[in-house]
């Protein structure tokens, strides 16, 4: 008998301990399956080298997942120059514009719970955006603009897609930049606090750039987006994220605002000498108005499409949910059908060079596939600060190539990254 309970306590004890395993976050881990070549990988490590010495970056972390294991992980050159800190591949980047896909897939959970429809007007629950104005003319000397009647409204769908009309804040064209500096809006990577939901209100009372739906066009409408995350769920941006994506998918580095614990591993930031483009560290002049401390200086700012840092492992971990149809290590964040949907083409027949669009993505065409071999359907996107991914769903590849500079003159060293991976494929 006691041997009978000793055996039933062991055995319970083995099941709960394989459910708390469970429930932990998934942890990724190094498998050789033989898809990649081990020697032709180390064309990775040459080119990043290379790309140190002659000092057109000071740092970067590559990462490559092939069906949910990694195969490549690795830190070069230095993360502080002054500090003499060795990059590490657990140093937190500003991920800038990678929060769009973020903040898109927080819309898609909503949408799933039936709080909204795509294609219902942003109106509808931002009453500023009522029966938009696009500008017909501008006045240089002061800023002054005249306006016609929108054809239509800006629908969530318009927003997702980059076709609302909207323009962007401090990187956009010259007028719209006027218009909403003039008006107190910025990009998101704000030096003093701001509440979302005043920028946002105030945004929606200003002239779009052109008609809803006519043009695909970078804008700010991913941050409007985060803001009607507010309005459904009845919590801020960063409450919502943190409860619903980033605790289940065990992204534990993703923040708008970067713990102090944690701060000591954020990344440097590096830019160019105008004249000579030598690497030096950031300073206030590199580009009056913005700021990097966003992630540390408590502004309250929870920009949608821009506000957060995050680390490869952690955004690795968003990107391997898509690929496994909207769920990971138990937890089904989006249906499988929401993420065909959010990886189609969605603006149809507009420009977006060779390749589309989907909700949250750019999405490779097969044309777009015979410029560096990402299969067609793969989905990626990138960020202001030198930060890059993208994942392919044929291949189950998710790649990523995170820099911390700006400006970046030697740009094209993603398109080299992405070469690079697909030659190491058997």
């Amino acid at each position: 008998m006691n041997k009978f309970f000793f055996s039933v306590a062991i055995t319970l004890l083995f099941v709960l301990r394989l459910s708390a395993q469970d429930a932990k976050p998934q942890a990724f881990h190094k498998f050789d399956d033989n898809s990649f070549s081990k020697e032709r990988l180390t064309r990775i490590d040459q080119v990043l080298q290379q790309y140190i010495d002659s000092n057109w970056i000071k740092g970067a972390v590559a990462y490559i997942m092939h069906k949910g294991n990694v195969v490549y992980d690795k830190p070069f050159g230095m993360n502080n120059i002054n500090q003499h800190k060795q990059m590490k591949s657990d140093v937190i980047f500003r991920i800038a514009s990678q929060t769009k896909a973020v903040t898109s897939a927080a819309v898609m959970i909503l949408f799933e719970e039936g709080k909204f429809l795509l294609d219902d007007p942003i109106s509808k629950y931002i009453p500023s955006f009522s029966k938009p104005k696009v500008l017909k003319s501008f006045n240089e000397k002061d800023s002054s603009y005249t306006t016609e009647p929108s054809k239509r409204e800006i629908t969530i769908r318009d927003l997702l897609t980059h076709t609302s009309g909207l323009g962007y804040a401090q990187i956009g064209s010259p007028q719209m930049k006027a218009i909403y500096a003039k008006a107190g809006i910025e990009a998101g990577f704000l030096p003093h606090k701001m509440l979302l939901a005043d920028a946002i209100d105030r945004l929606g009372r200003l002239p779009l750039e052109r008609q809803p739906g006519e043009q695909w066009s970078y804008s700010l409408g991913i941050d409007v987006l985060g803001r009607l995350i507010e309005v459904a769920s009845g919590l801020t941006l960063d409450d919502f994220l943190q409860k619903r994506l980033f605790a289940p998918l065990g992204m534990n580095d993703t923040y708008f605002n970067l713990p102090k614990q944690k701060q000591a591993r954020l990344a440097n930031v590096y830019t160019e000498d105008p004249t000579t483009h030598a690497l030096k560290e950031w300073n206030s002049d590199v580009f009056p108005g913005i700021t990097i401390d966003y992630p540390i200086n408590n502004n309250g700012y929870y920009a949608g499409g821009a506000g957060l840092v995050s680390t490869v492992k952690d955004y690795a971990t968003f990107l391997q949910m898509f690929l496994n149809g909207g769920s990971y290590n138990g937890h089904q964040i989006l249906s499988r059908r929401t993420v065909e949907i959010m990886t189609m083409n969605q603006i149809g027949e507009l420009s977006l060079g060779d390749n589309k669009f989907g909700l949250g993505f750019e999405i490779t065409t097969p044309k777009g596939m015979g410029k560096l071999g990402q299969t067609a359907g793969s989905f990626a996107w990138g960020g202001f600060f030198g930060t890059s991914y993208w994942a392919d769903p044929t291949e189950g590849i998710v790649a990523l190539l995170f820099i911390q500079q700006y400006p970046f003159s030697h740009g094209e060293l993603h398109d080299k990254f992405k070469a690079l991976v697909y030659q190491a494929l058997k």
